[in-house]
């Protein structure tokens, strides 16, 4: 998408001094029924804490053992320097992305979370209503089913699947979001099973009544004999024997792109591209299984240069400023996925929460772009990171 040079310094002028943004709908000013406060994602997540149930509140802002991690994704970007360039013209930005034979007007996607039904009454409906622009990635687990959900975004969705150990019902699920309309597969890797979150266990998460997962309905967990009975550290909701085997297999029950979630490794990152994926996703789950992985934007250099461009990476954990987008594209990312920020922003608003939190972040990437003097996409490389001498002489 272009904005102006004129748009761009009203946007500027908005910030000295708080008057109305002249901008396109998808970056304007707060809706009526939204806080004039909310002015950041920060804001969002504020608001959300106090609206949220206590059990919602730390199902979804929690992490995994000590929560190390989770701080880290966020800190890690923090330490990322930009380095801008000046009078450039910068009166009009491209921020479109090209992703599986698909052109976006932004390279920001909604990752997939369960249950959003704890967050809001309608759940899945109201962020699909409200993401607008971006793609919205739907969970296995969601609490509203993929049909309903493909009926009401505005970009055709794509479908996260945790494979079940029923093979035959993961293959329906498949077969199922393929007719949906969903145009991308993405298999999360990183959860053969449920990682260890205290917080969870303190307040003894459970799902409220009237909150179903209407994706699995049908699927029976009888086929989990296999799990050692003794050993509770195994969920029949997961598959401990996946391998890359399974990845040539989903490959074969669908035409759509098939990317892999969760991986950290640049030797997986190999391994997947030798599997046939069509891509892969930097994620360490939120840091919602194991605690002390690095940072999500530490670990993207090594996976994109050892991919080096044959399959698109994606990253998502701890981005919440328009900056962090910037960074994550330097470093290699073809988009980004946002998680906990829009659940806030549902929260808080619904659809219209949603698309506010989109809408800045969308924004601030813009004003990014201008301020360091890269007019698109394809000019994000690493000269617009700062570089001290000791790095560039590691």
């Amino acid at each position: 998408m272009a904005i102006t040079r004129r748009k761009a310094l009203l946007s500027a002028g908005s910030v000295l001094a708080g008057a109305a943004l002249d901008l396109p709908k998808t970056t304007a000013a707060p809706q009526a029924d939204l806080p004039a406060s909310t002015v950041s994602l920060g804001d969002f997540e504020l608001l959300a804490r106090e609206r949220m149930t206590a059990m919602a509140w730390e199902y979804i802002s929690g992490g995994a053992g000590d929560e190390l991690t989770l701080r880290w994704n966020r800190e890690a970007y923090d330490r990322i320097k930009l380095k801008p360039r000046v009078l450039v013209d910068v009166s009009r930005l491209d921020t479109r992305v090209n992703l599986f034979g698909r052109e976006l007007p932004l390279p920001i996607l909604l990752a997939p979370a369960a249950y959003q039904k704890l967050v809001h009454a309608d759940g899945e409906l109201a962020t699909a209503k409200g993401a607008g622009a971006a793609i919205m990635v739907v969970s296995t687990m969601a609490s509203v089913s993929i049909e309903d959900i493909a009926a009401t975004t505005k970009q055709p969705p794509w479908f996260q699947l945790y494979v079940q150990p029923d093979r035959g019902f993961t293959k329906a699920l498949v077969q199922r979001a393929e007719a949906a309309g969903c145009q991308a597969l993405v298999v999360t890797v990183d959860t053969p099973i449920p990682g260890l979150r205290n917080r969870e266990e303190r307040i003894k998460f459970a799902l409220p009544p009237g909150i179903e997962r209407p994706n699995l309905k049908g699927l029976s967990t009888a086929g989990s004999s296999h799990l050692p009975k003794e050993n509770e550290i195994y969920n029949a909701l997961f598959d401990a024997r996946l391998t890359w085997k399974d990845v040539e297999w989903l490959r074969s029950l669908t035409k759509l792109p098939v990317l892999l979630k969760g991986v950290l490794n640049p030797d997986d990152a190999d391994l997947a591209v030798k599997s046939g994926a069509a891509g892969v996703i930097v994620s360490n789950h939120g840091s919602r299984n194991i605690d002390t992985l690095p940072a999500t934007i530490e670990a993207l250099p090594a996976v994109a240069a050892k991919i080096a461009g044959r399959i698109p990476v994606l990253v998502d954990g701890g981005i919440r400023r328009g900056t962090d987008v910037l960074k994550a594209l330097a470093l290699g990312a073809k988009a980004v996925l946002i998680g906990r920020p829009y659940l806030y922003g549902l929260g808080v608003g619904g659809a219209d929460g949603v698309n506010r939190v989109v809408g800045i972040l969308r924004r601030e990437f813009e004003m990014a772009m201008a301020l360091t003097g890269r007019t698109s996409i394809a000019e994000l490389g690493e000269s617009a990171l700062w570089q001290s001498q000791q790095e560039k002489n590691r």
